[in-house]
């Protein structure tokens, strides 16, 4: 083993917890940095007064065995969701494809998505070394030590600290969010323009939810179908929140607008956004009920278009590199492989 370091990871998503849990077991000292107030990332369960949503990832596949081994540590926590399949028409007469691919097992966390994640970062978090609420705002060479590095951080309350001190900074977060912060420093700046290659598409998400679908001799509404990949120019996935495993039984759907839509609409009010994919939800599924509860989400950096084609980078004379899930694509299992992949070279 290599002699231990302290290590900064800017994160706390999929790539970012396997990354740090990793270099812990490896014997290094690691703080794990975090904008929200949980980790998770796009694996995250978004709470409502109607019951839960998997408002960012949807479910997740298990090809790699290392992947395989990992999840054996958490027995129980996840569950197969089996979504039946159709073909179905919207009102336009547009084709949506209901359903998930048969050919594997698709799985989901219960009772949600983020509690993988969180189950990962536990420890973490028991060992207080996860600073949550604190977006980092600058990677620079130490005041007092030219050969280790500082992050500049800024709280949700917009106070400033500095943490100093890092043998090295592990950036887990989107390609585009990282390149940024890699141009703020010279010697980062090939690792820079190679990160600028890769594409992240944005996504809005509308969460609905209809209590009035559970009642005697009514269990759902709308469709038989419990997921739809869907040719609406506005809605890209379609998911019966309520049929994944481990869930509560009121009625919900996630709906994720295509890539196309929400770049046009990327700046778009809530409110705007909200009508019309509502309006796209009903043209899809039939449901013309009013909902009980909506509202949306926007992801500025979603699913990867054009990933880098290496699962992570690792300058190791600067002391810097960078994972994510789009490094490999935009699975949750290319996460955990860049994570764990840049973890293995640092350690």
């Amino acid at each position: 083993m290599s002699k231990s370091r302290r290590i900064a990871i800017v994160g706390a998503g999929m790539a970012a917890i396997t990354c740090a849990r990793t270099l812990v077991q490896a014997g290094h000292s690691v703080t794990v940095f975090e904008k929200s107030h949980s980790p998770g990332g796009r694996m995250s369960t978004r709470s409502s007064p109607f019951g839960s949503f998997d408002h960012g990832a949807q479910y997740f596949t298990v090809r790699d065995t290392r992947f395989e081994q990992a999840l054996a540590t958490v027995p129980g926590l996840c569950r197969r969701w089996s979504a039946n399949t159709v073909q179905v028409l919207d009102s336009h007469g547009l084709v949506a494809e209901a359903g998930l691919p048969a050919r594997e097992p698709h799985w989901v966390g219960k009772p949600g998505m983020s509690s993988l994640v969180k189950a990962w970062a536990q420890p973490l978090l028991d060992s207080q070394s996860v600073e949550l609420q604190t977006c980092v705002v600058g990677i620079e060479k130490d005041a007092l030590n030219a050969k280790q590095w500082q992050l500049r951080t800024r709280g949700n309350d917009d106070s400033t600290h500095v943490f100093s001190g890092f043998d090295a900074v592990l950036l887990a977060i989107p390609g585009p969010q990282a390149a940024a912060l890699l141009h703020t420093q010279a010697k980062a700046a090939a690792l820079a323009k190679k990160v600028a290659k890769s594409t992240v598409a944005p996504c809005w998400t509308l969460m609905l939810a209809f209590p009035q679908a559970v009642q005697p001799g009514l269990t759902t509404l709308g469709p038989q179908w419990n997921a739809a990949r869907s040719t609406h120019h506005r809605i890209a996935w379609l998911a019966r929140e309520s049929s994944k495993p481990g869930r509560g039984a009121i009625e919900r759907w996630t709906v994720q607008a295509s890539a196309a839509w929400s770049q046009e609409h990327l700046q778009d009010d809530a409110a705007r956004v909200t009508a019309k994919l509502v309006k796209a939800f009903a043209e899809v599924t039939g449901i013309r009920a009013e909902p009980a509860h909506a509202e949306v989400h926007r992801w500025m950096y979603a699913k990867t278009e054009k990933p880098l084609g290496v699962s992570h980078l690792w300058d190791a004379k600067a002391g810097i590199g960078v994972c994510g899930d789009w490094c490999l694509g935009h699975r949750v299992e290319d996460a955990f492989v860049s994570g764990l992949e840049l973890a293995l070279t640092v350690a």
